[in-house]
């Protein structure tokens, strides 16, 4: 998993409420286990018409924020099902950090594992960060997550709480698999000793 130090990058936007993982990643995409190849399906019934066409004044099919890394979201986001392919959509669109009032606790979870920084935050401070993605691509965000700060365009400083544990993970990299492969060592030591004590298993 790519780790997450700095990033300085664009900020999307969509104050909607609600937006569920179905508006996310529609079930229909979900047809593979892998973690590529859905940042072009990310918010699809909201991007593209029936066509396939893309819709001028949906967010992120505006020229300013085709590249955007930082979404700006209105409250509840991530709720619904549970499905990982949301997440796995976010990231392979190229955004890395989602901030909000509040998210569903599956959908937060799943973030950190997929090298996404969620950020929760009350909303005065949540609606300072939208006015200020809406001045467009040259309206840039810091987030840097060892200070646990985000730095508007403009030099304001919002700071946030993240848990000890989950910073550690974002900031290393480390997902699921990796933390165990962090214990490669105890584990490796543990089969020998295993094999030593139980050679017939």
């Amino acid at each position: 998993m790519e780790k997450f130090e700095k990033l300085h990058g664009i900020a999307a936007p969509m104050p909607l409420v609600n937006i569920d993982t179905d508006m996310i990643i529609p079930k229909v995409f979900l047809k593979s286990i892998k973690r590529t190849g859905f940042g072009k399906h990310l918010f699809d019934e909201m991007r593209y018409n029936r066509d396939g066409s893309e819709i001028p004044d949906f967010v992120l099919n505006k020229p300013q924020y085709r590249d955007a890394q930082i979404l700006i979201a209105g409250d509840n986001f991530g709720c619904g099902s549970s499905r990982e392919h949301a997440p796995w959509a976010i990231a392979d669109f190229g955004i890395r950090c989602v901030v909000s009032t509040a998210f569903a606790d599956i959908f937060f979870n799943n973030c950190f594992k997929n090298g996404i920084l969620p950020v929760v935050l009350p909303q005065e401070q949540v609606d300072v960060l939208m006015a200020d993605a809406e001045k467009g691509a040259n309206a840039r965000m810091t987030v840097d997550l060892e200070a646990q700060e985000i730095t508007t365009s403009d030099g304001q400083v919002i700071p946030f709480e993240v848990d000890a544990f989950k910073k550690h993970c974002l900031l290393n990299g480390l997902d699921d698999i990796g933390l165990t492969m962090e214990k490669a060592d105890a584990i490796d030591a543990y089969e020998a000793r295993a094999a030593a004590e139980r050679p017939w298993a």
